[in-house]
């Protein structure tokens, strides 16, 4: 795994960057990224261009045997850009204008915008695309950030209603795919459709849906458009694009497909208060980030990429963008590095390198403080620098045991209609996926048109579409299976399956869901001494040959099972959660244990990796050849099995 930083010398004296390339260099850093933000600086007026800096900077960094991830510079459209063509703006949901003065204030629908993102684009992969140090191209910064993938400027309208047109046929279609006999709303023509925003009180579902499924496409047009630039000016250097925590707004699959590495931006404290997690959790792991919530991100990306992934941006020290920022714990920055490691990424760099002293983010800390001097997490880069080279190649990671399918439009979905008001696919995907790594169980989270060959458990937290294709995979793959509420209850255009839920798993388990209901918060029901259902609960009719391995105090059957399918028909307590997870797992033939919430175990090839995200020392049998015994909190330690 190459060690990277992300660098902004256009932000800096130039007096400065022949040091920092060579600090950079002696640090263990093997490439930077560079010019994601710098077009006011590369075109400071419309058809002038100031290339020298740029030059410079990329030659200097080439000399100190750097390799170079050049950023299109898409995310930061100049003033003078906005200024000649308002046009470009993007308006939110609320139908306000987003302005100049921060960044990513375009539209992905404004084809004046993609035209000049296209001529940016290109001017650079014509400068710097034969450069030796320019190793790959990143397009554009974080997609969607800052809630920007939704638009409903006239640009969007239009663009919507041409895309109804596309993948509907005819406005007759169009109606009956919707539903829109209720309440009245079916349409003439598809010119009268508008955003499903500001409306009197709840808009359609499938017109929210679409909306969300259009916006999404949109952001594929846009990275395309810049990806076929690269790939013709650029020709066999890697393009990627860096992709967010917590961020479900567009299909990143969809995105990953255009590009040949996915990557993203790991901020654990960042993203931990953000993050569906208890206050206890936020507080126990306030210094270090949740134990599962940056090994999920890893495994999806890793999906995302076809098996090739980054973390091009990492945190290094407290950030500035969350509610509050507290700094890593003594460790957590070379723990962060190994978790990448375990899970097979190619490369990893920090944001950023020297903390800058003015703008929105001031506060973020990086490898060095405003004053050039090395910050707090400089000796933990260069510790897992040390421990990489001597641990010189590093076996293929290999398939986990168990895959975890994870659907974007499945969080649509549920949001779109969510029955209950703290309904959230992410959330229930990421309860899923601690709870199997709790057990020990290495998990590739895969999407709903993954080959499934080869694993042994496939879970499905909230699968809301289980298509043909899903469901022919998931017979024929031999492995267990086990599926949560909510899976198979919706057909693609949004209407409740004819037969009734779980559509597409009846062939595995013969049951019907007769009604749902959602609890509010405060309120459970008792499943006897097994534990608590919360939030969601189906009333479940089971035909022949269907077990009901629990139940309610109620009477109603909860955990369903026909041969190798479960069904999970209420949201369950953690600790039910686990015990039902191990039982499929066992029955498939894997071995559990329950590492309790603080310990994870990953595999990679015949290495074992410990992370000890808990406040005590950790006992080994074995004796690590990275790390010490006992694992010290926030400490990792390595050993071959």
């Amino acid at each position: 795994m190459k060690l990277g930083v992300c660098w902004y010398p256009e932000q800096w004296p130039e007096t400065l960057w022949a040091s920092d390339v060579q600090r950079m260099a002696a640090l263990g850093l093997r490439f930077v990224r560079i010019g994601e933000f710098a077009w006011s600086r590369i075109e400071p007026e419309p058809g002038r261009f100031d290339w020298g800096w740029l030059d410079r900077a990329v030659d200097l960094a080439h000399a100190a045997g750097l390799q170079v991830v050049m950023g299109t510079p898409t995310a930061t459209p100049p003033k003078w850009l906005v200024d000649a063509h308002p046009e470009i703006l993007a308006r939110g949901r609320d139908g306000q204008l987003r302005g100049f003065g921060s960044r990513r204030h375009y539209c992905f629908s404004s084809d004046v915008y993609l035209e000049q993102a296209k001529r940016i684009s290109a001017l650079m992969a014509a400068r710097y695309g034969q450069h030796p140090a320019v190793v790959a191209w990143q397009t554009d910064n974080e997609y969607g950030c800052h809630d920007t993938v939704v638009s409903t400027s006239d640009a969007a309208k239009a663009g919507f209603r041409r895309w109804l047109a596309q993948r509907h046929g005819d406005v007759a279609t169009l109606n009956a795919a919707w539903g829109l006999a209720f309440w009245s709303q079916d349409y003439r023509s598809f010119d009268a459709v508008d955003a499903p925003f500001g409306t009197v009180t709840e808009s359609h579902p499938a017109h929210r849906l679409d909306w969300q499924r259009y916006s999404s496409a949109m952001v594929e047009r846009f990275n395309a458009a810049q990806v076929a630039i690269l790939r013709a000016e650029s020709p066999g250097r890697d393009i990627v694009h860096n992709f967010m925590g917590l961020f479900t707004e567009f299909d990143h699959y969809a995105v990953g497909r255009q590009l040949d590495v996915a990557t993203w931006d790991s901020y654990p404290i960042g993203f931990l208060g953000q993050g569906p997690f208890s206050a206890a959790d936020k507080a126990r792991y306030l210094r270090t980030g949740h134990p599962d919530l940056t090994a999920f991100h890893h495994s999806l990306y890793r999906a995302c990429g076809q098996g090739r992934w980054w973390v091009i941006e990492q945190q290094p020290g407290p950030v500035n963008w969350a509610a509050w920022n507290p700094a890593p714990a003594k460790g957590a920055v070379e723990l962060w590095g190994w978790e990448a490691v375990a899970h097979g990424a190619e490369r990893m760099s920090w944001f950023r390198w020297r903390q800058a002293p003015t703008g929105q983010e001031a506060m973020h800390a990086g490898l060095n403080r405003p004053d050039n001097q090395p910050a707090a997490a400089w000796g933990e880069v260069a510790a897992l620098a040390a421990g990489l080279a001597q641990l010189g190649p590093l076996p293929p990671r290999g398939r986990a045991d168990a895959a975890l399918i994870f659907d974007y439009e499945s969080v649509w979905q549920v949001a779109s209609q969510p029955q209950g008001r703290d309904q959230d696919a992410l959330a229930t995907a990421m309860a899923w996926h601690t709870a199997a790594r709790r057990l020990g169980l290495g998990v590739d989270i895969v999407p709903p048109d993954a080959d499934l060959a080869g694993y042994k458990l496939v879970l499905l937290p909230m699968q809301v579409v289980v298509d043909d294709g899903l469901a022919q995979r998931l017979a024929a793959c031999g492995a267990h299976v086990l599926a949560g509420p909510r899976t198979g209850s919706k057909t693609r255009d949004f209407a409740i399956p004819a037969c009734l839920p779980p559509d597409g798993l009846k062939a595995l388990i013969n049951i019907t869901v007769a009604r749902v209901e959602s609890l509010p918060p405060g309120i459970s029901l008792a499943a006897g001494n097994a534990g608590r259902v919360t939030g969601w609960m189906e009333d479940v009719e089971a035909g022949s040959g269907v077990d009901i391995r629990a139940g309610l105090d109620d009477g109603r059957g909860l955990w369903f099972q026909a041969g190798r399918c479960h069904y999970l028909a209420g949201q369950v307590d953690d600790g039910l959660l686990r015990r039902i997870i191990a039982d499929a797992a066992a029955a498939a033939g894997l071995a559990v244990a329950d590492l309790g919430p603080d310990v994870r175990v990953e595999r990679r090839g015949d290495l074992r990796l410990l992370f000890n995200y808990g406040h005590t020392p950790v006992d080994l049998p074995v004796s690590p050849i990275i790390g010490v015994n006992p694992v010290p909190p926030a400490g990792v330690a390595i050993w071959k099995e």
